[in-house]
């Protein structure tokens, strides 16, 4: 969420930077001008009436010891008068600031500098590519090997809950186990706090994110209790600290959690979406941090070399991507996606986003740090990336490893699958 100050005093630059998200926020800044202006001139009638509440008590106050009855009467019913004024306008400011937070919530967050134009993940820029050099060659997709070798029942999942909900079976669900350990283990070593969140939060806690109103549509909600299923850890992890201020000494806080992730993907079908390369709960592990603004960017380099550095140990063929402006989600200022290739599918697979929101997130959950020369607060940058979500690794893994014997299980994983092969 942007800060009304920020939007009116920088109106040129957030109009030219949004249209790189291809979003005109033209109007809508200036219907939020307009309110604004509403919004002082209702403040301004609002103080008058009360300094002429205060003046009016005050004087009371000596007319009463001056036992002037007649006089404290009027001004009474004077008083009456001007309080009920005053309500009305209350509710008017309130009305007027409703709509003006309104509106600010459905502008996006505003991207960096260095995002480049686009309307979708064609127009996104190849940072870098590396690992085994991808030889696709009529290999079995994993959605085939997970039948054959019986440690992925898609057909069990859709008994008992639906599409899009498979279900693990002995070295399938030693595998996934093995991933989440390997994953929490290397992000420890990285500096990261692991916790264990909840898996289902409330809607201020969604709001703060970005996640609400953004992505209510694709979020699964508990009607009777109002809660949400996370889509990711991020969510529950960011918002520990909402409506904190830290000392700008504790800069960065680093926060890791493993989550089953839940999401609707509602529109989703066709051959990019078969098997585990789009599902509606998945296991994923979760890096957030929080930041001083003037470290974020670098920061996220740290954090992309981070995850960068999983997927080579795990002898994957990936790219790093930026994405362009069409193709960047409403919260975020910068995101690089890495990709792994899928020898048996022809395609590259996302396997994390890894985004730095800037103030975006922080100024909805009132997160901020003292600064430690002025005294000052104010808000922290935000970010957080997927290291790494299972499924699309799994079927890679499973693919690219495949032999006529069976599948490999990459060496870095063994001590924790207790097993090399699958068979």
């Amino acid at each position: 969420m942007l800060q009304l100050k920020f939007l009116l005093e920088n109106k040129d630059i957030v109009v030219s930077r949004l249209k790189i998200k291809n979003f005109n926020a033209e109007n809508i800044i200036e219907e939020i001008e307009t309110l604004n202006n509403k919004r002082k001139k209702v403040q301004t009638e609002l103080n008058k009436l009360q300094e002429e509440t205060n003046k009016n008590a005050r004087l009371i106050g000596t007319l009463v010891k001056e036992n002037k009855t007649k006089e404290v009467e009027t001004l009474k019913l004077n008083l009456t008068n001007i309080k009920e004024k005053i309500q009305i306008l209350e509710k008017e400011l309130k009305n007027i600031e409703k709509d003006i937070n309104d509106k600010i919530l459905q502008i996006p967050n505003i991207p960096h500098l260095s995002v480049p134009a686009g309307k979708g993940s064609t127009d996104n820029i190849i940072i870098k590519t590396g690992g085994p050099e991808p030889k696709p060659n009529n290999l079995l997709p994993h959605w085939e090997l997970g039948k054959k070798y019986k440690i992925i029942d898609f057909e069990a999942g859709v008994k008992i809950t639906g599409g899009g909900f498979p279900v693990y079976v002995e070295k399938g669900a030693k595998l996934q186990r093995a991933l989440v350990s390997y994953f929490l283990d290397k992000a420890i070593e990285q500096g990261f706090k692991e916790y264990i969140p909840p898996y289902l939060v409330n809607e201020n806690t969604a709001f703060g994110t970005g996640q609400l109103p953004d992505k209510e549509g694709q979020m699964y909600k508990i009607e009777e209790d109002n809660l949400y299923l996370i889509p990711t850890a991020e969510v529950p992890l960011t918002n520990i600290y909402k409506n904190t201020i830290l000392n700008e000494d504790e800069l960065p806080i680093k926060l890791t959690a493993y989550t089953p992730c839940f999401r609707r993907e509602a529109g989703s079908y066709g051959q990019n979406v078969r098997g585990l390369n789009r599902i509606h709960q998945f296991d994923k592990v979760e890096i957030v941090v929080i930041e001083h603004p003037d470290r974020s960017y670098k920061q996220l380099e740290d954090m992309v070399s981070y995850v960068e550095s999983i997927v080579i140990s795990l002898n994957l063929p990936y790219r790093i991507v930026k994405l362009c402006g069409g193709d960047l989600s409403f919260t975020s200022a910068l995101t690089y996606d890495i990709e792994v290739f899928s020898m048996a599918q022809n395609q590259w697979l996302e396997v994390s986003s890894i985004s730095n929101f800037e103030t975006f997130q922080a100024n909805r959950m009132n997160l901020k740090y003292k600064d430690k020369k002025t005294g000052k607060n104010f808000l922290c940058h935000t970010l957080n990336g997927s290291a790494l979500a299972l499924p699309r690794i799994v079927a890679a893994i499973l693919e690219n490893n495949q032999f006529e014997g069976g599948i490999k299980i990459p060496e870095i994983l063994i001590p924790y699958t207790g097993f090399s092969i699958i068979d």
